[in-house]
């Protein structure tokens, strides 16, 4: 018998994100790959939109790539209109209608949006499916290959309200384990802290095999 391979799989790659005391984590891994072949291990999923708005793209590469351009499109035609930067409810609101727009023909992609609001200073965490369907955990969220390993990890290791540092030391271990049980994610990883004070990345080695 003949297995077939998912197409939000077949460049691996995975997402997780984690909410603390004022304060929000999202990682990834590094690996972009087609199949069990590794193409690069420098292709974060992890991208900057504004000072209070980070987002996690996993899935088919190309879709991702694609969709960052039509959201990065979004916010500034949004920015030039509103004269201020999109805040992070409305961005997991236009998200959600980019990809519904597609729902016959989607884009496989599984985003996350992880951010701060710029008034209540509180996070904000948001996870969809391919067409859009979004959810609000206040906790965590994961997608990805390796999306189900994480999700369990979390459960155990994670709580609530952790400050930077934990939430840092927390979302690594998840990653970090979940990576080491996944031969489709892996390469390094990468960790965006966001903080109302700003935002911060660091690095993580992980498996390379």
């Amino acid at each position: 018998t003949t297995s077939t391979m998912s197409i939000e799989a077949y460049n691996g790659g995975s997402v997780v994100a984690m909410s603390g005391r004022n304060c929000i984590a999202i990682a990834s891994d590094k690996r972009l790959g087609q199949q069990m072949l590794t193409l690069s291990c420098d292709f974060g999923k992890v991208f900057k939109i504004n000072d209070h708005v980070l987002l996690g793209l996993s899935g088919l590469a190309t879709d991702a790539l694609t969709l960052r351009e039509r959201f990065e499109f979004r916010t500034n035609m949004y920015k030039m209109r509103e004269n201020r930067d999109i805040e992070p409810r409305a961005f997991a609101s236009m998200i959600a209608s980019i990809l519904y727009e597609k729902r016959f023909g989607p884009y496989f992609v599984e985003p996350i949006v992880a951010g701060i609001d710029p008034h209540t200073k509180t996070p904000f965490l948001m996870s969809s499916d391919v067409i859009g369907c979004s959810s609000a955990p206040g906790d965590f969220a994961c997608a990805g290959i390796a999306g189900e390993s994480m999700l369990t990890t979390c459960e155990a290791l994670y709580e609530p309200g952790l400050e930077k540092d934990d939430l840092f030391e927390t979302i690594s271990q998840v990653l970090l384990s979940s990576l080491d049980r996944d031969s489709l994610s892996g390469w390094g990883a990468e960790v965006w802290l966001m903080t109302p004070e700003g935002v911060e990345v660091r690095t993580l080695k992980s498996r390379s095999d």
